[in-house]
Protein backbone atom coordinates (compact mmCIF):
# COMPACT_ATOMS: atom_id res chain seq x y z
CA UNK A 1 0.00 0.00 0.00
CA UNK A 2 1.24 2.76 -0.48
CA UNK A 3 1.75 5.47 2.06
CA UNK A 4 1.66 9.55 1.40
CA UNK A 5 4.66 10.90 3.59
CA UNK A 6 4.91 14.66 2.78
CA UNK A 7 2.16 16.68 0.85
CA UNK A 8 1.10 19.96 -0.55
CA UNK A 9 0.22 22.91 0.87
CA UNK A 10 1.55 22.77 4.56
CA UNK A 11 0.50 19.65 6.13
CA UNK A 12 4.35 18.53 6.54
CA UNK A 13 4.15 18.98 10.51
CA UNK A 14 0.63 17.40 10.80
CA UNK A 15 2.22 14.12 8.44
CA UNK A 16 4.55 13.72 10.97
CA UNK A 17 2.97 14.01 13.57
CA UNK A 18 -0.02 11.40 12.64
CA UNK A 19 2.19 9.01 11.08
CA UNK A 20 5.01 8.78 13.38
CA UNK A 21 4.13 10.34 16.46
CA UNK A 22 6.07 7.76 18.36
CA UNK A 23 9.30 9.19 16.99
CA UNK A 24 9.06 12.82 17.84
CA UNK A 25 11.95 13.50 18.93
CA UNK A 26 14.60 14.07 15.75
CA UNK A 27 17.23 14.10 17.88
CA UNK A 28 19.61 10.77 17.96
CA UNK A 29 21.48 10.19 21.16
CA UNK A 30 24.81 9.76 20.34
CA UNK A 31 27.07 8.49 23.42
CA UNK A 32 29.92 10.64 23.20
CA UNK A 33 31.84 8.17 25.53
CA UNK A 34 32.02 6.19 22.43
CA UNK A 35 32.70 7.23 18.67
CA UNK A 36 32.40 4.35 15.78
CA UNK A 37 33.05 5.61 12.44
CA UNK A 38 32.90 3.73 9.30
CA UNK A 39 34.58 4.52 6.31
CA UNK A 40 36.10 3.71 2.68
CA UNK A 41 39.73 4.60 1.78
CA UNK A 42 40.72 5.03 -1.83
CA UNK A 43 44.13 4.94 -3.74
CA UNK A 44 44.89 7.82 -6.30
CA UNK A 45 43.62 6.00 -9.15
CA UNK A 46 39.68 5.68 -6.97
CA UNK A 47 40.32 1.74 -6.29
CA UNK A 48 39.44 0.33 -2.69
CA UNK A 49 41.99 0.02 -0.47
CA UNK A 50 40.82 -2.79 1.87
CA UNK A 51 44.24 -4.21 3.41
CA UNK A 52 45.63 -1.07 6.15
CA UNK A 53 45.71 -1.64 9.28
CA UNK A 54 45.21 0.55 12.54
CA UNK A 55 48.71 1.66 12.83
CA UNK A 56 48.00 3.50 9.68
CA UNK A 57 45.23 5.73 11.08
CA UNK A 58 45.02 8.97 13.04
CA UNK A 59 41.57 10.19 13.84
CA UNK A 60 41.46 14.17 14.72
CA UNK A 61 38.46 15.84 16.27
CA UNK A 62 38.00 19.36 16.25
CA UNK A 63 42.05 19.35 15.29
CA UNK A 64 42.66 17.16 18.10
CA UNK A 65 44.39 13.56 17.88
CA UNK A 66 42.43 11.02 19.50
CA UNK A 67 43.32 7.54 20.66
CA UNK A 68 42.06 4.71 18.60
CA UNK A 69 40.14 2.21 20.92
CA UNK A 70 39.06 -0.31 18.46
CA UNK A 71 39.90 -1.18 15.05
CA UNK A 72 38.51 -3.42 12.37
CA UNK A 73 37.91 -3.98 8.74
CA UNK A 74 34.05 -4.97 8.10
CA UNK A 75 32.55 -6.58 5.18
CA UNK A 76 29.39 -8.04 6.51
CA UNK A 77 27.92 -5.64 9.07
CA UNK A 78 24.36 -5.58 9.31
CA UNK A 79 22.90 -3.03 7.22
CA UNK A 80 19.85 -0.61 6.71
CA UNK A 81 19.31 0.65 3.54
CA UNK A 82 17.07 3.24 2.54
CA UNK A 83 16.72 3.99 -1.42
CA UNK A 84 14.62 7.30 -2.79
CA UNK A 85 13.81 7.54 -6.08
CA UNK A 86 12.61 10.48 -7.82
CA UNK A 87 9.17 10.24 -9.77
CA UNK A 88 8.96 14.48 -10.62
CA UNK A 89 8.25 15.34 -13.96
CA UNK A 90 12.28 15.37 -14.89
CA UNK A 91 12.37 11.86 -14.30
CA UNK A 92 9.38 10.77 -15.89
CA UNK A 93 11.08 8.61 -19.02
CA UNK A 94 13.74 7.36 -16.44
CA UNK A 95 11.92 5.54 -14.32
CA UNK A 96 11.65 2.51 -16.02
CA UNK A 97 15.35 1.94 -16.07
CA UNK A 98 15.64 2.76 -12.67
CA UNK A 99 12.63 0.44 -11.64
CA UNK A 100 15.10 -2.56 -13.50
CA UNK A 101 18.21 -1.43 -11.22
CA UNK A 102 17.22 -1.36 -8.24
CA UNK A 103 15.60 -4.71 -8.67
CA UNK A 104 19.29 -6.03 -8.90
CA UNK A 105 20.61 -3.81 -6.84
CA UNK A 106 18.14 -5.29 -3.82
CA UNK A 107 18.90 -8.71 -4.76
CA UNK A 108 22.50 -8.43 -5.12
CA UNK A 109 23.41 -6.30 -1.83
CA UNK A 110 20.69 -7.44 0.79
CA UNK A 111 22.00 -10.21 3.49
CA UNK A 112 20.61 -12.30 5.62
CA UNK A 113 20.75 -9.50 8.67
CA UNK A 114 20.13 -6.54 6.34
CA UNK A 115 16.96 -4.43 5.79
CA UNK A 116 15.68 -1.16 3.28
CA UNK A 117 12.96 0.32 2.12
CA UNK A 118 11.75 2.25 -0.52
CA UNK A 119 10.53 5.84 -0.65
CA UNK A 120 9.48 7.76 -3.82
CA UNK A 121 9.39 11.55 -4.01
CA UNK A 122 8.40 14.14 -6.43
CA UNK A 123 5.69 16.47 -5.46
CA UNK A 124 5.08 14.69 -2.36
CA UNK A 125 7.30 11.35 -0.78
CA UNK A 126 5.60 8.31 -0.11
CA UNK A 127 7.18 5.21 1.06
CA UNK A 128 6.39 2.51 -0.70
CA UNK A 129 7.95 -0.71 1.20
CA UNK A 130 9.08 -0.30 4.90
CA UNK A 131 11.90 -1.95 6.19
CA UNK A 132 12.01 -5.58 5.33
CA UNK A 133 14.67 -8.10 4.29
CA UNK A 134 12.44 -9.63 1.37
CA UNK A 135 13.51 -9.03 -1.83
CA UNK A 136 9.76 -9.97 -3.33
CA UNK A 137 7.98 -7.15 -1.28
CA UNK A 138 10.76 -4.40 -2.35
CA UNK A 139 10.40 -5.19 -6.68
CA UNK A 140 6.39 -4.94 -5.06
CA UNK A 141 6.92 -2.09 -4.20
CA UNK A 142 9.59 -0.88 -7.54
CA UNK A 143 6.26 -1.95 -9.43
CA UNK A 144 4.42 1.20 -7.36
CA UNK A 145 6.62 3.77 -9.05
CA UNK A 146 5.14 6.06 -10.78
CA UNK A 147 4.72 10.08 -11.72
CA UNK A 148 4.24 12.73 -8.90
CA UNK A 149 4.19 15.79 -10.40
CA UNK A 150 2.86 19.04 -8.82
CA UNK A 151 -0.47 19.85 -8.38
CA UNK A 152 -1.91 22.86 -10.92
CA UNK A 153 -1.28 26.17 -9.87
CA UNK A 154 -4.03 28.05 -7.69
CA UNK A 155 -4.57 28.47 -3.78
CA UNK A 156 -5.06 24.59 -2.00
CA UNK A 157 -7.02 23.53 0.69
CA UNK A 158 -5.31 23.68 3.79
CA UNK A 159 -4.40 24.89 7.73
CA UNK A 160 -3.33 27.50 5.54
CA UNK A 161 -3.97 28.05 2.22
CA UNK A 162 -1.43 28.51 -0.02
CA UNK A 163 -0.78 29.04 -3.97
CA UNK A 164 3.18 27.64 -4.18
CA UNK A 165 3.64 25.23 -6.34
CA UNK A 166 5.79 22.64 -5.61
CA UNK A 167 7.90 20.48 -7.35
CA UNK A 168 10.72 17.93 -6.24
CA UNK A 169 10.94 17.65 -2.12
CA UNK A 170 14.38 16.11 -2.53
CA UNK A 171 15.51 17.58 0.79
CA UNK A 172 11.98 16.79 2.66
CA UNK A 173 12.52 12.95 1.72
CA UNK A 174 15.97 12.86 2.91
CA UNK A 175 14.99 14.45 6.04
CA UNK A 176 12.37 11.62 6.20
CA UNK A 177 14.57 8.53 5.65
CA UNK A 178 17.02 9.87 8.11
CA UNK A 179 14.86 11.15 11.11
CA UNK A 180 11.96 8.75 10.74
CA UNK A 181 13.29 5.82 9.47
CA UNK A 182 16.83 5.39 10.11
CA UNK A 183 17.71 7.33 13.34
CA UNK A 184 16.80 4.32 15.65
CA UNK A 185 18.56 1.69 13.86
CA UNK A 186 22.20 0.42 14.81
CA UNK A 187 24.83 -0.87 12.73
CA UNK A 188 25.23 0.37 9.00
CA UNK A 189 22.72 3.06 7.54
CA UNK A 190 22.70 4.04 4.35
CA UNK A 191 20.73 6.65 1.72
CA UNK A 192 21.14 5.91 -1.85
CA UNK A 193 18.84 8.76 -3.57
CA UNK A 194 18.45 8.26 -7.66
CA UNK A 195 17.74 12.62 -8.84
CA UNK A 196 18.59 14.64 -10.62
CA UNK A 197 19.59 17.24 -7.80
CA UNK A 198 16.64 19.60 -8.50
CA UNK A 199 14.76 20.40 -5.29
CA UNK A 200 11.13 22.75 -5.56
CA UNK A 201 9.32 23.83 -2.63
CA UNK A 202 11.23 21.59 -0.03
CA UNK A 203 10.59 22.74 3.48
CA UNK A 204 13.46 21.47 5.01
CA UNK A 205 16.91 22.47 3.25
CA UNK A 206 20.11 21.13 2.17
CA UNK A 207 22.26 21.85 5.50
CA UNK A 208 18.75 20.42 7.38
CA UNK A 209 19.22 16.87 5.37
CA UNK A 210 22.44 16.62 5.88
CA UNK A 211 22.29 17.82 9.46
CA UNK A 212 19.55 14.62 9.74
CA UNK A 213 21.49 12.05 8.36
CA UNK A 214 24.46 13.38 10.63
CA UNK A 215 21.96 12.87 13.38
CA UNK A 216 21.36 9.16 12.36
CA UNK A 217 24.56 8.81 11.41
CA UNK A 218 23.78 7.62 8.03
CA UNK A 219 25.91 7.80 4.67
CA UNK A 220 24.23 9.36 1.79
CA UNK A 221 24.90 7.97 -1.53
CA UNK A 222 23.77 10.23 -4.41
CA UNK A 223 23.25 9.31 -7.89
CA UNK A 224 23.20 12.25 -10.59
CA UNK A 225 20.55 10.61 -13.26
CA UNK A 226 19.09 13.15 -15.63
CA UNK A 227 17.01 13.05 -18.25
CA UNK A 228 18.60 15.44 -21.24
CA UNK A 229 15.05 16.95 -22.33
CA UNK A 230 14.59 18.68 -18.72
CA UNK A 231 18.45 20.19 -19.39
CA UNK A 232 17.04 24.00 -19.14
CA UNK A 233 16.25 23.85 -15.14
CA UNK A 234 19.93 23.09 -14.19
CA UNK A 235 21.68 20.04 -12.59
CA UNK A 236 21.71 19.57 -9.16
CA UNK A 237 25.27 17.72 -9.32
CA UNK A 238 26.99 20.35 -6.61
CA UNK A 239 24.17 19.80 -4.02
CA UNK A 240 23.95 16.08 -4.62
CA UNK A 241 28.09 16.47 -4.00
CA UNK A 242 27.85 18.05 -0.86
CA UNK A 243 25.29 15.74 0.81
CA UNK A 244 27.40 12.63 0.18
CA UNK A 245 30.75 13.92 0.96
CA UNK A 246 29.40 15.50 4.12
CA UNK A 247 28.22 11.90 5.21
CA UNK A 248 30.98 9.96 4.15
CA UNK A 249 29.77 9.23 0.93
CA UNK A 250 30.20 10.05 -2.94
CA UNK A 251 28.46 11.06 -5.65
CA UNK A 252 27.24 9.27 -8.71
CA UNK A 253 26.77 10.50 -12.23
CA UNK A 254 25.07 8.18 -14.72
CA UNK A 255 26.33 8.34 -18.46
CA UNK A 256 27.43 6.60 -21.19
CA UNK A 257 30.51 5.34 -19.47
CA UNK A 258 28.76 4.39 -16.21
CA UNK A 259 25.74 2.91 -16.38
CA UNK A 260 22.88 2.46 -13.35
CA UNK A 261 23.70 -0.84 -13.20
CA UNK A 262 27.69 -0.35 -12.68
CA UNK A 263 26.71 2.89 -10.14
CA UNK A 264 25.01 0.46 -7.90
CA UNK A 265 27.92 -2.25 -8.22
CA UNK A 266 30.04 0.28 -7.09
CA UNK A 267 28.07 1.22 -4.16
CA UNK A 268 27.40 -2.51 -3.04
CA UNK A 269 31.47 -3.08 -3.08
CA UNK A 270 31.71 -0.05 -1.14
CA UNK A 271 29.45 -0.76 2.07
CA UNK A 272 30.73 -3.91 1.90
CA UNK A 273 34.66 -2.99 1.87
CA UNK A 274 34.69 -0.56 5.21
CA UNK A 275 37.04 0.07 8.02
CA UNK A 276 35.63 0.44 11.64
CA UNK A 277 37.29 2.81 13.75
CA UNK A 278 36.31 3.61 17.74
CA UNK A 279 37.67 6.12 20.14
CA UNK A 280 36.64 7.61 22.99
CA UNK A 281 36.51 11.89 22.84
CA UNK A 282 38.95 14.02 24.88
CA UNK A 283 35.76 16.62 25.18
CA UNK A 284 33.05 14.50 26.81
CA UNK A 285 30.91 17.50 26.92
CA UNK A 286 27.59 17.00 25.70
CA UNK A 287 26.81 20.09 24.78
CA UNK A 288 25.31 19.67 21.16
CA UNK A 289 27.96 21.07 18.89
CA UNK A 290 29.24 19.46 15.76
CA UNK A 291 32.04 17.77 16.41
CA UNK A 292 34.77 17.73 13.05
CA UNK A 293 36.53 14.53 12.11
CA UNK A 294 39.44 14.18 10.21
CA UNK A 295 40.95 10.33 9.82
CA UNK A 296 44.15 10.72 7.97
CA UNK A 297 46.78 7.37 6.91
CA UNK A 298 50.24 7.60 6.85
CA UNK A 299 50.23 6.79 3.26
CA UNK A 300 49.98 10.43 1.77
CA UNK A 301 48.14 9.01 -1.87
CA UNK A 302 45.30 7.37 -0.07
CA UNK A 303 42.25 9.45 0.61
CA UNK A 304 39.95 8.18 3.62
CA UNK A 305 35.90 8.67 2.81
CA UNK A 306 33.99 10.11 6.06
CA UNK A 307 31.75 11.72 7.23
CA UNK A 308 32.35 15.24 8.58
CA UNK A 309 31.82 14.97 12.08
CA UNK A 310 28.86 14.30 14.36
CA UNK A 311 26.58 16.18 16.84
CA UNK A 312 27.73 16.03 21.08
CA UNK A 313 24.08 15.32 22.10
CA UNK A 314 22.79 15.41 25.36
CA UNK A 315 21.72 12.35 27.13
CA UNK A 316 17.53 12.27 27.18
CA UNK A 317 16.37 13.22 31.03
CA UNK A 318 13.93 10.58 32.28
Amino acid sequence: MRRSLFAGGSALLAVLGLAFAQQADDVLRVDVDLVNLLFSVRDKKGALVGNLEKEEFTVFEDGKQQTIKGFTRETDLPLTLGLLVDVSRSQENLIEVEKHAAQQFFTKVLRPKDMAFLISFGSEAELLQDSTNSTKLLRAGLDQLRLSAPAPEGFHPGPVPTSKKRGTILYDAIYLAATEKLKSEVGRKAIVVITDGVDVGSRKSMSEAISSAHRADTIIYSIYYSDPRYAYFGGGDSELKKMAEETGGRMFRVDRKHTLDSIFEQIQEEMRSQYSLVYTPTNSTRDGSFRKIEVKTAQKDLKVQVRKGYYATPLARD
